[in-house]
């Protein structure tokens, strides 16, 4: 594949709400186009609706690479550095991924958990309220007492993971997350596993109900699921299960503060807005700004490119859910909007595990927050906020809120 003057990811973005203006351009130039990752490594970028579903459910494009040595690197970070896994192992991992998480994440579970989340939405509302309180300045961190340890208490529960060590884990992903690490992503990422294999074999003298009980159960039951798969998906459960849904929570904050008559309108019909606002929070909210990494096993047409076995994939959901040939007036938050395909969690047999969690946390959130709080402003200007550039995920440090 050619490079020349190709565009280098991450893409300049005006601000952590909308996306960058390229993805619109690169859009008319072709679905696929030719980029350079953050490293400078040769990849090629997705960037419309209808070619972002069917690689995504192509078999023929994988996380693993033919010949790994040889890959396209895409950052320093441990969670989207390049390949992962072999090509002759991959889909008999992700079955078995698959059979033992889907139970534990079902829509049926997830509904079930709904009340309870809504109590720990509660007690994260008490706190934001007495921070502002007892603030000299009226002013409280949505992000710290709300956005951040309300997906973190979710996924300790499932997976029997101590709240009282979120302070350390939380650390270690952001250190795994970090675009340009100078090498301290992996060390970061070994400590993960090492937390996780700990924990393991704790449940393995005391078992609870929990995620990570499950494995060490499903462990004991078959001899090839060894501890480096172990350990990895549980870090990769645990780094997934709250970074992403943090960056949501600020951000569909965000989406309804910087637009007040889209959050009166909110406020006004929480029950009939909810769901719509849910959904588009989803597909225009776009954390990080690199998209989802695939290697080709084997030669693939895919519109009027060819895409070579071994070459890097980059499926931008945030260009596919802008794409104006799915979306009527893409760019505006329409939570009438019906239907709304967007791809936020992927699609065919690896979408997104968390999904159901993910709704379940967002449509509880923002029910509760702006009916106990309808009048919610920004403390600061947008363009103010500390925006986690360096990190794959994206997001915010703090979302400063007042009301």
């Amino acid at each position: 594949m050619t490079t020349t003057e190709a565009p280098q990811l991450p893409f300049d973005r005006p601000n952590v709400i909308d996306v960058a203006p390229l993805y619109a351009v690169l859009r008319r130039e072709g679905p696929i186009v030719p980029v350079r990752t953050p490293v400078g490594d040769p990849a090629w970028l997705v960037t419309r609706h209808a070619q972002a579903r069917s690689l995504f459910a192509d078999p023929r494009l994988g996380r693993s690479h033919p010949a790994p040595e040889q890959a396209a690197r895409v950052s320093e970070a441990a969670v989207l550095a390049g390949p992962t896994g072999t090509v002759e192992t991959e889909k008999a991992e992700h079955d078995r991924m698959r059979r033992l998480l889907v139970p534990a994440f079902s829509a049926k579970r997830m509904r079930r958990l709904g009340d309870h989340v809504g109590e720990l939405v509660d007690g994260c509302l008490d706190d934001l309220v007495a921070a502002r309180e007892t603030s000299p300045d009226g002013v409280a961190d949505l992000h710290a007492h709300l956005a951040f340890p309300l997906p973190v208490l979710v996924i300790c529960e499932l997976l029997g993971v101590p709240f009282a060590d979120r302070g350390y884990f939380s650390g270690l992903s952001e250190r795994v997350a970090t675009i340009r690490s100078g090498g301290d992503a992996e060390t970061a990422m070994t400590e993960f596993r090492g937390y996780m294999g700990r924990l393991a074999a704790a449940k393995r003298e005391t078992p609870g109900e929990d995620v990570v009980t499950d494995l060490v159960r499903a462990q004991a039951e078959d001899p090839g699921f060894g501890e480096a798969e172990l350990t990895r998906l549980a870090a990769g459960l645990l780094f997934a299960g709250h970074e992403t849904t943090v960056g949501r929570i600020d951000l569909g904050v965000l989406l309804l503060l910087t637009d007040t008559a889209r959050r009166d309108a909110f406020v006004a019909d929480v029950d009939g807005r909810l769901h719509g606002t849910v959904e588009e929070v989803l597909r225009m909210s776009a954390p990080g700004g690199l998209g989802l990494l695939r290697y080709a096993h084997t030669d693939i047409e895919a519109g009027d490119v060819t895409i070579r076995r071994g070459d890097a994939v980059m499926i931008s959901t945030a260009s596919a859910n802008r794409d104006t040939e799915v979306f009527d007036d893409a760019d505006a938050f329409d939570p009438t909007r019906r239907p709304n395909p967007h791809v936020s969690f992927g699609y065919g047999g690896h979408f997104c595990i968390g999904a159901s969690l993910a709704r379940t946390e967002l449509a509880t959130v923002f029910a509760r927050l702006f009916r106990r709080l309808p009048g919610l402003r920004l403390a600061v200007a947008p363009e103010e906020l500390d925006v986690r550039a360096e990190q794959v995920t994206g997001g915010v440090r703090a979302l400063p809120v007042t009301w």
